[in-house]
């Protein structure tokens, strides 16, 4: 039962650097390692020893198993995804135009510009 604690750390600490580790530009292992890095300073900075732990084992676990290559595939995968996700927008929106319904139409569009606008970030961070 002492992992569940553990697990559920490490797993805070990773969606907190998805966020925090994603810079911009393209991503590499060294800029993941750089943002973990300040972010362990940060929370030794204000004593959150758990979230240090969570963070050391966040960065070890870069470390043993980073590699720019496989960045720049999840990178591509990400990108396919939110293609998709367009394409499924695009059809929504098509669908409520064909029966008329202009609160569902203005839904869906505003859904459609979501998902392009993510899209067009992940293209830039390429």
């Amino acid at each position: 039962m002492k992992l569940m604690p553990f697990l559920l750390v490490t797993a805070a600490a990773f969606t907190t650097l998805g966020a925090a580790a994603q810079p911009a530009g393209p991503a590499t292992c060294d800029t993941k390692r750089e943002a973990i890095g300040r972010d362990i300073e940060m929370a030794k900075s204000k004593g959150q020893k758990q979230r240090v732990r969570g963070l050391e084992t966040a960065l070890a676990e870069v470390n043993r198993n980073c590699t720019d290559a496989k960045l720049a595939a999840e990178h591509q995968r990400r990108i396919r995804n939110q293609e998709r996700k367009v394409a499924e927008r695009e059809r929504d929106l098509r669908e409520a135009q064909q029966k008329g319904r202009a609160s569902k139409i203005a839904d869906r569009e505003k859904k459609l510009h979501e998902a392009q606008a993510e899209l067009q970030h992940l293209k830039a961070a390429q």
